[in-house]
């Protein structure tokens, strides 16, 4: 139900461009404000009319919240009728429901952009697009985003150079601040525990002096090494997913190692290891679970009874020292508690995750820090070797947007603001890893918001 004002605001004509916004979580609110900044008429479509509402705060002027939910009958006919009057739609939802707000965007020629990687679905829509002459724009965000664009700004260099890249390891992490890093894990929570834990199930495949290597899922955190980043200090790195696909995306083809991770720090991979191994990371339902404790959910994981010596039973099942870190962060988390299973929690993983929710929150004040390291090793005709390294060292605002959603954020609001002024034009499907996206993004971020990598180069 809309007043006839709303309904004007939304349906009527515009003096210009219209986007229109899906989703209003953690990494809604910078794009909200910079297109509204900008000029831009926006439309902000989610679930929770309460959570748009806070979202618009201080650009009410040029950003209008409207109740949509994608998943229903109902909100994809209102996502239909808002297509048609927007210029472009940009999808901060699960990347599930990119494909639906897509369509919607081919159906009415309006461009379409998202952060999310680009999956097979999207790719059936390139074709349509250039037929129509639309741009979409995928893995416009951090990882992956200013991760391809940082690094081809320096590949680029060096074939202009006559060089070729011989290695390219890439790691990146979303971590608290050193002044706020306050918990056993090293880890708050800047996207939902679910997908952070369930990353730790994906297999890695990547190339390494020439060799093809597969890490599975089960031993990822087995292999992790130490990554040391200039100015930022030591980090435990790991594999992420398919590495391989990039060389063809990079045009690396006499590449000899190309890895692509993910960082945390120092602790992680081992304790989240564990946890794994005592069965945390169990998907199968248990109608049982809600009501229980915790510390007989873990008995039972280990094997042992809720009156036994829990603890101690954790560590004979893992084989590990009374005094181990891990049995403190599972105190810590409250897994050894008389504390009830939530109502609706029927896996060992959604249990952890509801303590990880209560615990692993960054508190008022607390900032969060972006972490990204590239390292190249190049050669040149003439036998000389370089090596190259571009780092990304961001930090939250206090009291203010995070830096997880800065930099997921602002290269998308920066790539539909160049599509809509029409300063980016190739129809199809693209992610940015062409000059004519990376340089005005990278150029923008540094100068406006201090977003900035760290190029060096030393001669080997």
């Amino acid at each position: 139900k809309m007043s006839k004002r709303l309904r004007r605001r939304i349906f009527g004509a515009s003096d210009c461009a219209k986007v229109l916004v899906l989703g209003s979580g953690l990494c809604a609110r910078p794009i909200v404000h910079y297109l509204a900044g900008k000029g831009f008429d926006v439309l902000v479509g989610s679930r929770t009319l309460e959570k748009i509402d806070a979202l618009v705060g201080g650009v009410e002027d040029n950003a209008t919240p409207v109740q949509l939910d994608i998943s229903t009958p109902e909100g994809e006919a209102l996502l239909d009728k808002l297509a048609a009057c927007c210029d472009a739609i940009v999808s901060l939802l699960p990347y599930i429901h990119h494909p639906t707000a897509a369509k919607a965007a081919m159906k009415h020629r309006r461009h379409f952009l998202t952060a999310s990687y680009t999956t097979d679905a999207m790719r059936e829509l390139d074709e349509e697009a250039k037929a129509k002459g639309l741009v979409i724009i995928n893995e416009c965000g951090v990882d992956p985003g200013t991760d391809h664009m940082s690094a081809m700004r320096i590949i680029d260099s060096v074939r202009k150079r006559g060089g070729v890249v011989k290695s390219f390891t890439s790691y990146c992490g979303g971590l608290p601040a050193p002044d706020c890093n306050d918990n056993p894990l090293g880890y708050k929570l800047s996207w939902a525990p679910r997908g952070v834990l369930l990353a730790s199930r994906n297999n890695a495949t990547f190339l390494e002096e020439g060799k093809e290597v597969t890490i599975p899922g089960e031993v990822l955190f087995d292999n992790y090494r130490k990554i040391s980043v200039p100015g930022g200090g030591d980090f435990e790195g790991y594999p992420n997913r398919d590495s391989m696909s990039y060389i063809k995306v990079y045009g690396m083809d006499k590449t000899e190692t190309i890895i692509r991770g993910t960082l945390r720090n120092t602790g992680w991979c081992g304790q989240i290891k564990k946890l794994v191994d005592l069965g945390f990371l169990g998907i199968e339902v248990d109608k049982a679970l809600p009501g229980k404790t915790y510390r007989e959910m873990v008995a039972t994981l280990s094997k042992a009874k809720a009156e036994d010596d829990v603890p101690a039973a954790v560590a004979k099942c893992l084989g590990l020292d009374a005094g181990d870190k891990l049995l403190g962060t599972m105190e810590w988390l409250g897994l050894f508690s008389e504390e009830k299973i939530p109502e609706g929690t029927f896996t060992p993983l959604d249990a952890l995750c509801a303590q990880m929710l209560q615990k692993m929150q960054y508190a008022p004040g607390q900032r969060d820090m972006l972490v990204m390291l590239h390292t190249f090793l190049v050669e040149f005709p003439d036998g000389s070797k370089e090596k190259h390294t571009s780092t990304l060292l961001d930090y939250g605002v206090k009291d203010g947007d995070t830096s997880m959603s800065r930099t997921v954020s602002l290269p998308l609001a920066i790539a539909t603001r160049l599509v809509l002024e029409k300063k980016y034009t190739v129809a199809g499907l693209s992610i940015p890893t062409v000059p004519a996206l990376y340089n005005p993004i990278l150029d923008e971020l540094e100068a406006d918001y201090k977003i900035k990598f760290v190029d060096r180069m030393e001669k080997l």
